[in-house]
This record gives structure tokens, C-alpha cells and sequence, in this order.
């Protein structure tokens, strides 16, 4: 994954955070759960970033493996 998107997961959780903050703030439930809403939507694409990285990761250990079974031939 890249880390534009990564780093832009992970300004969504920030605004959501400060959105639910500002709800508290000013006794706005609606603004309030709008910010929860938009944190678990961003902790969601962060969890999906991880998967992306630990299968591409998983692929280039099976790509190193193969490469190092084949060589000892």
C-alpha cells in the first residue's frame, strides 16, 4: 500500500477524531457519532492497508523461497 494512502487513512481517523471531539464540545450527538462514524470507516481502510502489506509480503517470501529452491538445482 502506498504511503499517500496510508497517510491519508490516517488524517481521516484525525479528522474524525477532532469532529467527535467538537460534537462533545458542543453537545451535538449527531456531529459526535458522524466523528466515531468516520474513524471506524478510516481504522477499516487502515485494517485493509495491513492485509494488502502482509499479502504482499507473503508473496515475495514464497517468490524468495522458490528462487532459492531452483538455485540449489
Amino acid at each position: 500500500m502506498s504511503a499517500a494512502d496510508k497517510m491519508k487513512h490516517t488524517a481521516e481517523e484525525m479528522a474524525g477524531k477532532v469532529k467527535e471531539g467538537a460534537g462533545k464540545l458542543t453537545g451535538n450527538e449527531k456531529l459526535e457519532a458522524e466523528g466515531k462514524m468516520d474513524q471506524v470507516k478510516a481504522d477499516a481502510k487502515q485494517a485493509g492497508d495491513a492485509v494488502k502489506d502482509a499479502a504482499k509480503d507473503a508473496g515475495e517470501h514464497a517468490k524468495d523461497a522458490t528462487r532459492k529452491m531452483t538455485d540449489r538445482d
